[in-house]
């Protein structure tokens, strides 16, 4: 019987010897290489840290010793060693695995973190309210890449468990000079220092004990290393160094991202499967270089994604106008605003989750001072696999509040690189564009104008206007088709630019007995939120109704699946439309009111 079908929890590993430990960790590699290759996900990250994990729940015994995992995409061997391998058949899908630790499927798994540079200062919660109890029974680790200490958040954490008391926390620093891509700044260097023995460096300055550097694939050579940090009772940086992708051919001859983040794959060449369709995503690449060949004040700000999120092709073809952070997001927009006042017209792109972290600088620092930035949001909506952390689900409620943001939703490839242009003419304040992950799908063309929005549909009488956002267009569309279906008049529109409000959208509604929305985004405060506002505000009564993602987090599953569970569906949206337009024909008209007639003209 192979090794790794006996563990069935930490326990079993504290009975094996070395000699099968190092076994097993060839098993585990395995195995993961078999199971992430059939369902995607994160593969490089989890093939560098499998000796390392072994090491940790050798010397450590969850869940009485809490390990937290910074930013948790590092966590599947952690998860095959707390008795979860079955799960791995349906990692990232709805009911199986989630790509991240999640609470609800082990009591292993504390802290459903997937956002970078937060580990520490959990770890420093812990600690504390161990301190404050009085509890001396059990260890905080955290395990940390060395990309996420190009978080800022990661140095506070830092200064306050430096500055305080001693109490027992091991700061595991997983050294693989990467993030996404390879670390960057003056902190990566000192790294390389450090791995070359120079001392204790930065950490020793602050006032923490230091130990390493350690091979991170010598499992006997952690496991000292950790226990001696144990032992210690007070803040310990325990440096590790550790290969990404390790053991694995086409993982480890992947120069770009090491197979961070694979989609399903044939393990034997390393060929993704399925086919491959212009995404959002690559329209974004393309037009941004044609854009930055024309414009030569154009600089594009990433927060270490590169690659994911379209900058690579103008990094290879213009490679001064691409500027990396790390992950830092606060400081690239305040940046983007710095530069903007020199001249430059920076576009920032990030993923729609991750602006979460920015807010406060895109408000004071880029609006405030109305200054031409214009960020581009990837991975908006419902992004599925990645489950509730990584859905961009917020950035239209959250940002809708910042005064002089524009924002766009491009329904289709043609829609975002037209879109694209007009952001980046627009010199009187800020611009946003958002778009989802994934195939960008056919164009779609529109019928009409009408007051700068697209009309895509317009068939019968003026019964229903559906206000299309982005890339739900086809989901509208075919919500219009339902509803027609029953004898009611639809009329289909894009905004294109959906915040601000554009008045036309109040003079449309006017014409027509029921409005809706369509969005991928909280229904709370989103578009449809806005629309209603703008109705009321311009004297507009025609009923309407917001359909959109409920204020909850969404599991994990397929982007069909998510939305289906949101009642996103065609069925279920021109179901609920027929209904209330039923309701409307069940009310006497109000005196005065006249409906238009079939076939009249706005």
């Amino acid at each position: 019987m192979a090794l790794l079908e006996t563990v069935r929890g930490p326990a079993r590993l504290r009975e094996l010897t070395l000699d099968e430990l190092t076994a097993l960790a060839g098993e585990i590699r395995t195995f993961l290489i078999d199971r992430v290759s059939a369902t995607g996900g994160h593969l490089g990250p989890n093939l560098g840290v499998v000796e390392l994990t072994i090491a940790l729940h050798t010397v450590f015994d969850s869940p009485r010793d809490r390990l937290l995992w910074d930013t948790g995409h590092q966590s599947y061997v952690h998860k095959i060693l707390t008795g979860r391998q079955a799960g791995f058949a349906r990692l990232r899908k709805s009911d199986g695995l989630s790509g991240y630790p999640s609470q609800a499927e082990s009591e292993h798994d504390l802290v459903e973190n997937s956002h970078a540079s937060t580990a520490l200062s959990y770890a420093d919660g812990l600690a504390r309210a161990d301190a404050h109890l009085g509890r001396t029974d059990r260890a905080v680790v955290a395990v940390i890449g060395d990309g996420a200490m190009t978080g800022g958040m990661a140095w506070e954490a830092l200064n306050n468990i430096a500055g305080g008391p001693d109490r027992p926390l091991v700061i595991v620093l997983n050294d693989n000079e990467r993030s996404y891509a390879p670390t960057v700044g003056g902190f990566a260097e000192h790294l390389a220092d450090l791995r070359a023995g120079n001392g204790p460096g930065v950490f020793g300055r602050f006032g923490l004990d230091y130990i390493g550097p350690v091979d991170g694939h010598d499992i006997e050579a952690v496991q000292d290393a950790l226990r001696q940090a144990r032992a210690a009772g007070c803040p310990v940086v325990v440096h590790v160094i550790t290969a990404k992708g390790r053991g694995f051919e086409h993982t480890e001859n992947n120069e770009l991202d090491l197979g961070h983040a694979i989609k399903p794959m044939d393990p034997q060449t390393g060929q993704a499967l399925g086919k491959s369709t212009p995404s959002f995503t690559s329209v974004f690449a393309s037009t941004l270089v044609e854009l930055a060949e024309q414009r030569p004040d154009l600089v594009a700000i990433t927060a270490a994604m590169t690659e994911p999120t379209g900058l690579l092709a103008l990094q290879r073809r213009l490679p001064d106008r691409v500027v990396d952070v790390g992950i830092a997001e606060q400081h690239a927009v305040t940046m983007a605003a710095g530069l903007s006042m020199g001249g430059v017209h920076p576009v920032v792109a990030i993923y729609s989750t991750f602006v979460n972290r920015a807010l406060d600088q895109l408000l004071m620092d880029v609006a405030l001072h109305r200054r031409p930035v214009t960020f581009v949001l990837d991975r908006s909506g419902v992004t599925g696999d990645d489950g509730p952390s990584h859905n961009g689900m917020w950035d239209l409620s959250v940002l809708q509040v910042v005064p002089g943001l524009r924002i766009a939703a491009p329904r289709d490839g043609t829609r975002l690189a037209e879109l694209l242009r007009e952001a980046v003419a627009w010199s009187e304040g800020p611009t946003l564009l958002r778009f989802p992950k994934g195939p960008a799908g056919d164009d779609i063309p529109a019928v009409t104008t009408f007051g700068g929005m697209d009309v895509l549909r317009r068939d019968g009488s003026l019964d229903v206007m559906i206000v299309a956002v982005g890339a739900l267009a086809t989901l509208a569309l075919a919500v219009a088709d339902g509803v027609r279906a029953q004898g009611i008049g639809v009329t289909v529109v894009d905004p294109r630019w959906v915040t601000p409000v554009n008045p036309a959208l109040a003079d449309m509604a006017r014409r027509h007995r029921l409005a809706i929305t369509v969005e991928d985004n909280s229904r709370t405060g989103g578009v449809g939120s806005a629309v209603a506002q703008t109705l009321r505000d311009n004297g507009v009564g025609t009923p309407m109704r917001e359909f959109g993602i409920p204020r909850r987090f969404l599991g994990h599953g397929s982007r069909a699946e998510v939305l289906a569970a949101c009642g996103l569906t065609a069925q279920d949206i021109s179901r609920a439309v027929v209904e209330l337009v039923a309701d409307l024909d069940a009310e006497p008209a109000p005196d005065g009111v006249e409906l238009d007639a079939e076939g009249s003209t706005w």
